[in-house]
């Protein structure tokens, strides 16, 4: 059985995307068979991340809608595998045919993580229709934080309480000329534990223009792998 991860931001810009991705890149790496979905509908943008936009035409919505099997609408990447997002909503798509869907899933992986888009509208809803662990991404600002906050309550609400915090983009310097929070600040504003913190790279950004393969060349990578290995269950410290 899958462990199955929503990975949720509350608000937009906070490079959730890219660290989902990387993440799904990272259990891949490990030996763990990963499949990473998008729920960003309309807006969806894991496989030009993945490199892969050419390499289908399906999406998971196609399946709910009777017009293409399971097996059409994943994708192959450099890992982990992919499902993409609907171009538009569907009354089909609810919080039931998701849970149907990724159930007879399940056992195929063991890492399903579903890539919420941002805020708590119906794709939060129905990213964590199926999920059983929550991470909320945020970076070290009081607006994100507070958005970060919200998420966690949300999916506290829905039943998930295995919620976890990564506090990205993290810059020593602007925490000590008072122009970002300090780890301290971002965990007691969201009242979340601490998952992990991921260094601000302009390499990992790249990951949004230039691909996954852009991740291979961040320095934030080793964080991701850390991050990635206590997912996993291993005991690993937390590094800044």
């Amino acid at each position: 059985m899958a462990k199955k991860i929503v990975v949720t931001s509350g608000k937009g810009g906070v490079g959730k995307s890219t660290l989902s991705s990387s993440i799904s890149v990272c259990l891949s790496e490990m030996g763990a068979k990963v499949l990473i979905v998008d729920f960003d509908i309309g807006m969806g943008c894991l496989d030009m991340i993945f490199n892969c936009e050419s390499t289908g035409i399906y999406n998971w919505g196609d399946i709910i809608l009777d017009r293409c099997d399971i097996k059409s609408a994943i994708r192959t990447t450099v890992g982990p595998m992919l499902m993409t997002a609907p171009i538009a909503f569907s009354k089909k798509f609810t919080n039931e045919n998701i849970k149907i869907l990724f159930n007879i899933l399940d056992d195929d992986y063991d890492y399903i993580i579903f890539d919420s888009p941002a805020g708590v509208g119906e794709g939060f809803s129905l990213a964590a229709a199926y999920a059983d662990s929550g991470i909320v991404v945020s970076t070290p600002d009081e607006i994100c934080v507070r958005a970060g906050n919200i998420a966690g309550e949300k999916l506290n609400e829905i039943g998930i309480n295995d919620v976890r915090l990564i506090i990205n983009k993290f810059n020593k310097k602007k925490v000590s000329k008072g122009r970002s929070l300090n780890i301290d600040e971002s965990i007691d504003s969201t009242y979340l534990q601490l998952l992990g913190i991921v260094p601000e790279d302009g390499r990992l950004a790249l990951c949004s223009m230039e691909g996954i393969f852009a991740l291979d060349k961040a320095f934030s990578k080793a964080a991701i792998m850390r991050i990635s290995q206590r997912i996993s269950g291993m005991d690993v410290n937390l590094k800044v």
